[in-house]
């Protein structure tokens, strides 16, 4: 995959040239793509014609060489200057090095059809290819088409039109329905539902709830809703989703450097192994004289042999590869930062989920609350009033914050919070918070599954509030899915080993471990990498990001809107669905199994030809068509993955 301008410099240096560029433009661009060598085409045919027919002006040799040489330029022209520009900079040994000579040396020998076929077949190639290219980008470049184009923005009475960038944080917008959110922003009305296809991948429309987020690119879908804007738009979701998109051309799969690397070195070998096919029969024939050395015939043959010699279909195929795989991987809510990443999730033997929000809803209701007064829970609540944490809410959701004075607020780290109410210290989380602290609580409480919040109030065991939060629809689905693909899962939780173990059992997940610190969650990452596994750990990109950095492939879950998620994780998955962890391997390995045929086939087609070149088997013309056709071949094979728009779709 390229960002938009290593695309534009891939295609100028990849044959687009000899079609003048047209990059400024891109009809004009597509215009010029064709007729050049449309028109070198045309003549060659007329040329071809009037030699069958032996037209008699057209026998005079200066006026047929005049002909040809007039229906090479249109394409030849390009790619002379390409092999130039290119040797100016240092690669001398390029591929349209390889194709000048090619054609000149056909010229040369008075194969003047096989001249013109050898360059217009090659750009008409170039043509089809880039079009390929611009097809697998279109899915992501359609990105672009999320953003808004205007804001109404509320001022007092009145309604103004602005442009998006010009909403600042904390003005109201209104979106009336169809039309897309133009920055992201808080709910200020009753519940409403939005369209988050364009995100998400999401079929069903989401109800949102007053006062939650709702991200740029999303549609309102049946009432006029008000925002209060709570980023710009260039820090707006979609900005971050066509930068993260764009981008991900920085972090180069393997065999995207090989290729690079080996072009390196292969040009000047296939060069010098040309030059060869002609100095050692002309030795040959000096040692023996019996055989008979025909330099024409020889330099036919090494001018098939580096047409032949042309890496167009690995130098084109490869990298559109892994386009077509991130493009196709877009559409379904997975966003790769890079096609490194694409290549190590075909190799990943090991998924370790995160539990809450990842595996689970995280939307925890209180279910139960034992030895707490009303009063009590009041002060519970007031407590955790300022934190977002999904047990925090249901707390607050059960019961209103009383109206008292907190001092020393502090958070412990995997265990809970500490504050002063009436000079009492309250203690307020895990078990293991009363322990550290020397509290003695009941021993049942050891006993309990659901998840637990346990208070305690001037150094004696108060009571406890019970939670529940149940997996997610596809959770059990997803565990299945990664299993069919002998890949091991393990989850890590900050929750009681108990009620771990209870989620892991409904689900399939072969390995749990729960009560667990954030140190800890990164033990069980090194432990597992130790052991050889290739691992990737699923996560909500903000609580979890030490464990996401050390993972082999960091995915963070459900976290479109988190700036921590989209900077840490290697893979941004923009739904809550861990399904989409299976898809994301089986997408891994759907790419590198067609990176590996292209890479296969082409070189196996490459050496058959040129064997059969070198033993003047293969024609110039079937040089043409093989370079050309494989390439093509290798193009159309790597698209299949751009044309994925099923999950389960078979390549």
């Amino acid at each position: 995959m390229k960002s938009t301008n290593e695309h534009e410099e891939h295609c100028h240096s990849h044959g687009c040239s000899c079609c003048d560029g047209g990059h400024d433009h891109k009809e004009h661009h597509e215009e010029m793509s064709w007729w050049k060598p449309a028109l070198s085409l045309a003549m060659l045919l007329a040329g071809i014609v009037m030699d069958a027919m032996e037209v008699q002006w057209f026998q005079h040799g200066w006026l047929r060489l005049a002909w040809y040489a007039a229906a090479w330029l249109p394409t030849g022209l390009g790619v002379l200057r390409e092999a130039i520009e290119e040797a100016r900079e240092g690669e001398i040994f390029s591929e349209f090095l390889l194709m000048t000579v090619a054609s000149l040396g056909a010229f040369a020998i008075g194969e003047y059809p096989e001249a013109i076929a050898v360059m217009a077949l090659y750009c008409i190639g170039e043509a089809l290819q880039d079009r390929a290219v611009s097809r697998a980008r279109g899915n992501i470049q359609s990105l672009i088409a999320f953003r808004p184009d205007h804001a109404v923005l509320i001022k007092g009475n009145e309604r103004v039109t602005v442009d998006p960038a010009d909403v600042k944080v904390g003005d109201i917008i209104e979106v009336k329905p169809g039309e897309r959110v133009p920055v992201d922003g808080t709910l200020m009305g009753e519940a409403a539902a939005f369209d988050t296809a364009a995100l998400t991948g999401e079929s069903v429309p989401r109800i949102i709830e007053r006062g939650n987020e709702v991200l740029a690119g999303m549609i309102a879908s049946e009432s006029t809703v008000q925002l209060k804007a709570v980023r710009t738009a260039s820090e707006s979701a979609v900005s971050r989703i066509l930068h993260l998109v764009e981008d991900a051309t920085e972090r180069k799969a393997p065999a995207e450097l090989f290729i690079r690397r080996f072009a390196r070195i292969y040009t000047p070998v296939v060069i010098g192994l040309a030059a060869l096919v002609i100095v050692a029969p002309w030795l040959y024939s000096l040692a023996v004289p019996a055989f008979s050395f025909n330099f024409a015939t020889w330099l036919h043959r090494a001018l098939i042999f580096l047409v032949i010699s042309c890496p167009c279909a690995l130098v084109i195929s490869i990298p559109l590869s892994y386009f077509a795989g991130i493009g196709a991987a877009s559409r379904r809510g997975i966003l790769f930062k890079g096609s490194n990443y694409l290549d190590e999730m075909s190799r990943i033997t090991a998924v370790v989920f995160d539990k809450t929000g990842t595996l689970t809803t995280g939307e925890f209701t209180v279910s139960e609350v034992k030895g707490l007064t009303d009063e009590q829970l009041g002060a519970l609540a007031a407590i955790e009033q300022d934190s977002p944490h999904p047990i925090a809410r249901a707390i607050i959701d059960h019961h209103a914050p009383a109206e008292v004075k907190i001092e020393n607020l502090k958070n412990i780290a995997g265990l809970g919070i500490s504050a002063t109410i009436n000079s009492q210290t309250w203690l307020v989380g895990t078990s293991r918070l009363l322990e550290q602290e020397n509290i003695a609580y009941p021993a049942a409480l050891k006993d309990i599954k659901d998840t637990m919040v346990a208070v305690a109030i001037a150094g004696e065991y108060a009571g406890h509030v019970l939670l529940s939060d149940k997996p997610k629809e596809d959770s059990a689905a997803a565990i299945d899915a990664l299993h069919r693909q002998g890949i091991e899962t393990v989850m890590l939780s900050g929750d009681r080993q108990a009620l771990t173990d209870s989620v892991a059992q409904h689900l399939g997940i072969n390995e749990a471990h729960g009560d667990l610190l954030p140190q800890g969650k990164v033990e069980h990452i090194e432990r597992l990498q130790h052991m050889g596994k290739q691992v990737a750990f699923v996560g909500d990109g903000i609580n979890d990001a030490p464990v996401l950095a050390l993972s082999d492939v960091g995915i963070a879950m459900g976290a479109l809107g988190s700036d921590m998620a989209i900077e840490t994780a290697d893979v941004v998955i923009q739904t809550d669905q861990p399904s989409r962890v299976a898809e994301a391997v089986t997408l891994g390995k759907r790419t590198r199994h067609i990176v590996t045929q292209n890479i296969a086939f082409a070189i196996a087609i490459k050496v058959l030809v040129m064997i059969l070149g070198v033993l003047g088997i293969a024609t110039m013309w079937q040089a043409v068509f093989a370079d050309v056709g494989v390439a093509l071949l290798c193009v159309l094979n790597a698209l299949r993955l751009a044309s994925l728009t099923k999950p389960h779709a078979k390549v």
